[in-house]
């Protein structure tokens, strides 16, 4: 590991190097020195993240884009990422061609929270929305890390590709019969945002495409600092952000929880969340992007329902399970809370209307 970090600009001699977080996908260390800053020193996980270089592309032009925007701000290092050149290549990264790693500046006196209430809920809208709207004018090209990551027309075909394979032989079941018939109704209009799309109607974004509460880091006073972990930033649609959001923090239990029947949507979320993030967001967005953020909080319970459920009739290829019904009980949790989801949308719209 020292070798590794030793590859990057790093300032000072390293005492130290220790595991960091609890992220799920890549593998992140601190890097201590008795120099000015401590690092974050990440194993990048090209298994998900296939094309590193334009992932640190992306990240490079936003970051780069960020900082000219807060140029003179005396905290400008703790509210944008800095990522350190490799000493032998230049680039953002170093790999010996199977494994790639980053160093960033490790951010002093900066905290993240997990807890999801209605006060990080408006923070994190907040903190999201200006992140979105910072960028909407970087004039680089960004491309999608993991392509069609939030495409629901794909999601749909996949779903049919997995019931006419019926490769674990599972649609005979009749709770699969059951959930197959009640999703299929809606496929159409949760769609929508691909056809508005190839219409000309709805834009394309750059967004950060996994906005969780502890995506956000915190200065000791309770200021929003910046938006961390930016591996998914990638184009597109604003629905990303919002919908992906609400998804986990609106639902009343955890997203594999069997007790659907307790599952709701829980408005002081969504309108904190969404206060905050048209405080922020509302300089670049369009009247369609507003109007269809009801769309948005209930196309990524329906998705993730799908994704699930795909999964499941295919025999648990993807998701890691607990038990051998884990992907059923997620399809029911997820289910239940597109319903709540659609019984609220005449409440997410005039609650939108009074903003």
């Amino acid at each position: 590991m020292k070798e590794i970090a030793q590859k990057f600009a790093i300032k000072g001699n390293i005492l130290e190097i220790k595991p960091l977080g609890n992220g799920l996908i890549n593998d992140t260390l601190l890097v201590v020195t008795d120099g000015p800053d401590n690092y974050v020193l990440q194993k990048i996980n090209n298994a998900i993240f296939r094309d590193v270089e334009l992932l640190q592309h992306n990240i490079d032009c936003a970051t780069a884009h960020i900082r000219r925007k807060l140029a003179g701000d005396p905290d400008i290092d703790r509210k944008v990422l800095t990522f350190l050149p490799c000493k032998e290549t230049g680039k953002s990264y170093w790999t010996d061609g199977k494994e790639y790693w980053r160093v960033s500046v490790f951010i002093k006196n900066a905290f993240t929270y997990e807890t999801v209430n209605p006060k990080y809920s408006y923070f994190a809208g907040k903190a999201f929305g200006n992140f979105e709207a910072m960028l909407s004018d970087i004039p680089d090209k960004l491309g999608e890390t993991i392509p069609d990551f939030h495409n629901m027309e794909l999601r749909a075909r996949q779903l049919h590709e997995a019931v006419e394979a019926d490769a674990a032989g599972r649609m005979a079941e009749p709770e699969v019969k059951a959930i197959l018939a009640d999703l299929l109704p809606y496929e159409e209009e949760m769609c929508k945002a691909e056809r508005m799309y190839r219409e000309g109607i709805l834009p394309k974004r750059i967004c950060h495409c996994d906005t969780k509460v502890n995506n956000m880091m915190f200065d000791a006073d309770g200021n929003i600092l910046c938006v961390i972990d930016l591996d998914t930033l990638m184009p597109s649609f604003v629905f990303s952000d919002f919908g992906d959001f609400l998804r986990t923090a609106a639902n009343t239990l955890p997203e594999d929880d069997p007790a659907t029947g307790k599952v709701d949507f829980n408005m002081d979320i969504f309108e904190a969340f969404t206060r905050g993030y048209l405080e922020s967001a509302r300089s670049f967005l369009t009247p369609v992007e507003i109007e269809n953020l009801p769309y948005a909080a209930c196309l990524f319970p329906y998705m993730q329902a799908v994704r699930f459920f795909a999964d499941y009739i295919n025999g648990d290829t993807y998701y890691k399970i607990k038990y051998p019904d884990h992907n059923l009980v997620r399809t029911r949790n997820q289910v239940a809370l597109f319903h709540a989801a659609m019984a609220k949308v005449p409440q997410m719209k005039a609650f939108i209307a009074s903003l």
